[in-house]
């Protein structure tokens, strides 16, 4: 018998102070194995039901969304330490991409007819693929399951569930929702599995696919793993995303902007604006504003909706990491203007920071800071910010600010990533694509596309 690989387990971790609070078994392996039977069996008759049918289940999950947001957003501030009022707009998200779902899926996947040149007549239908194994991240508990669950379930996928060892009550209440939205049973169910235990599950003939939003490490790991056994994947990675600043007739509005864009979610979102690349004209103004902003803020509780007030990350683990990476900055040469402090021993917060003087020799230059810091580069022009913004590994997601439109589109046109914004921070919405080139990963979640990744595009050719 092989040993296991260590696991650190399910648990109800207190960021605010690091205290486990719940702990939650592992399955056992004839757990997970009477889940994919059970997973196999109900697609294959979810499989069988019109578009239509799917669309009405599909549209009670929505709802659940929406007349428990309150409640959702209480687990996860508890879970990974989410402001309450953003954990309620994200559940009110996922209540949007579930609708959009519902309503659009029909139409997104209809049978699509094309053109022949040998007679007879050729469509392309839209069939269910089989079986999804989804692993999850704490970051956004529900909004990733969302993205991920949605149009798979319009698809007539079956999927098993995967969440963050952190987040198992948010795991239970989707699978609650799901319950009580008369999706059938087995259809979709959540584990509490190993990583050995995930990787027989992709192993598992019985499954088709696997999406993971995680770490890049993760999915090198999960990618592996779904070559090796001929599956399709989704692997929605890290983001370094350029922000470039070309110009602003109010510097510090700007800064302002992006200030508050870094700080969502406490900067731990993939396609947060983690390198803000700064015209010369415009950039003193735009630090001095951002140093001021981050020298004012205060640690606080997850019910404050002051927006001076910092939150946890989402581990202590997670602000120790976070805190050793703006240690080595510093040690190479950066510039730590302010912040990047862990408030005590035991708890998740760490101060907002402010680094400036980052060069292509350290680490930070090209390495992912997971949290609430802003790195900030000066350049001359916006070919030197292009320059700056594509020497990454990461191509998740950029934007381009300036009063000239047309120059910040030619610029954004030339970012090398999977979604490129002019004049916003991003552009979000259900029906808006997400997701990234390089080491971003690939494929693509919500919008139209998010229901042509996990599906069998079958030619159907009936001759004359």
């Amino acid at each position: 018998m092989t040993e296991k690989t260590p696991h650190p387990g399910y648990r109800v971790e207190d960021p605010t102070t690091g205290q486990v609070l719940e702990t939650f078994p592992t399955d056992s392996d004839a757990r997970i194995d009477e889940v994919l039977t059970r997973a196999a069996e109900a697609q294959r008759a979810w499989g069988e039901r019109t578009l239509e049918e799917r669309g009405a289940v599909v549209q009670r999950v929505a709802d659940l969304f929406g007349e428990r947001a309150e409640e959702l957003a209480r687990i996860i501030s508890m879970e990974m330490g989410k402001r309450h009022s953003e954990g309620v707009e994200e559940a009110e998200f996922a209540r949007d991409i579930f609708g959009y779902y519902a309503s659009k899926g029909p139409q997104l996947g209809t049978d699509r007819e094309i053109e022949t040149f040998s007679g007879g007549r050729a469509v392309v239908r839209h069939a269910p693929l089989g079986v999804l194994l989804g692993v999850m991240p704490w970051n956004f508990p529900y909004y990733q399951v969302a993205r991920f669950a949605a149009p798979n379930l319009m698809n007539g996928n079956g999927i098993v569930l995967k969440h963050a060892e952190i987040c198992p009550k948010s795991a239970a209440s989707i699978q609650q929702i799901m319950d009580d939205a008369d999706v059938p049973e087995g259809l979709y169910t959540a584990v509490y599995a190993d990583h050995d235990q995930i990787a027989r599950i992709i192993a598992d003939p019985r499954v088709r696919g696997v999406s993971l939003t995680g770490s890049e490490r993760a999915g090198a790991v999960i990618g592996a793993l779904a070559g090796q056994h001929l599956k399709k994947a989704v692997l929605e990675l890290g983001g370094s995303d350029p922000y470039i600043v070309l110009d602003a007739e109010d510097p510090a509005e700007a800064a302002r902007t992006a200030w508050a864009t870094r700080m969502y979610n406490m900067g731990q979102a993939c396609n947060s604006n983690k390198r803000m690349i700064v015209a010369d004209g415009v950039y003193d103004a735009f630090v001095a504003e951002l140093e001021r902003l981050a020298g004012e803020m205060t640690p606080g509780e997850t019910s404050s909706e002051d927006a001076t007030v910092y939150q946890p990350l989402s581990s202590r683990s997670a602000a120790e990491g976070l805190a050793a990476q703006i240690g080595r900055a510093k040690e190479q040469g950066a510039t730590v203007r302010v912040g990047g402090e862990l408030r005590d021993e035991t708890s998740a917060y760490i101060s907002p920071a402010l680094i400036t003087d980052v060069t292509q020799e350290m680490d930070a230059y090209r390495e992912e800071l997971f949290g609430p810091v802003a790195v900030v580069y000066r350049v001359q022009d916006a070919e030197e910010a292009l320059r700056i913004a594509n020497d990454s590994p990461y191509g998740l997601g950029g934007a381009v600010f300036s009063a000239d439109e047309a120059q910040a589109r030619s610029v954004a046109e030339r970012l090398e990533v999977g979604m490129a914004n002019v004049n916003t921070p991003a552009g979000e919405g259900a029906e808006i694509p997400f997701g990234g080139v390089k080491n971003s990963g690939f494929g693509r979640e919500l919008g139209p596309m998010g229901m042509d990744e996990f599906v069998n595009k079958q030619l159907f050719y009936v001759a004359d």
